[in-house]
């Protein structure tokens, strides 16, 4: 697959952005801070988008981070959330039902039909997180 764009993506982890954040730590034994160095450490692959448009599939997540996908999924997941499951991590780009771990969010829109360009995301790009507190995620607005 060729290397495509590296793109940067600021989560504010945690609280009402992430409420899994303490049971994805709970589940690798971790602490909340420790969940958030293991998901912004590594530089993510786009390997497919799709799920709703501009979903994007990354992989891989630290091995401490992979859990199966939640037992009982939502039925409305917030647009720009940061969620993880079976080994990889995405970003939902609308308000949808779902059922991955959701540990942050973004104000990133991975699709946007008034854009030149709607779909921000290709497979092959890279992506790399970056944890912003609130204020930090107020300032993206």
């Amino acid at each position: 697959m060729p290397e495509g764009k590296l793109v940067s993506v600021d989560v504010c982890y945690g609280d009402e952005f992430g409420p899994d954040l303490p049971d994805v730590a709970a589940h690798a034994g971790i602490t909340e801070s420790e969940v958030i160095a293991l998901h912004t450490a590594p530089t993510y692959r786009v390997y497919v988008v799709g799920f709703v448009p501009g979903f994007p599939y990354m992989a891989s997540v630290d091995a401490r981070l992979v859990l199966p996908r939640r037992t009982t999924p939502r039925t409305r997941v917030p647009a720009g959330s940061v969620a993880i499951a079976a080994g990889q991590t995405g970003i939902y780009p609308t308000e949808t039902p779902g059922g991955w771990h959701l540990i942050g969010r973004t104000r990133v829109r991975p699709y946007d039909a008034d854009r030149a360009e709607p779909f921000l995301f290709k497979p092959g790009d890279r992506v790399r997180f970056h944890s912003v507190d609130r204020a930090g995620f107020e300032r993206t607005a």
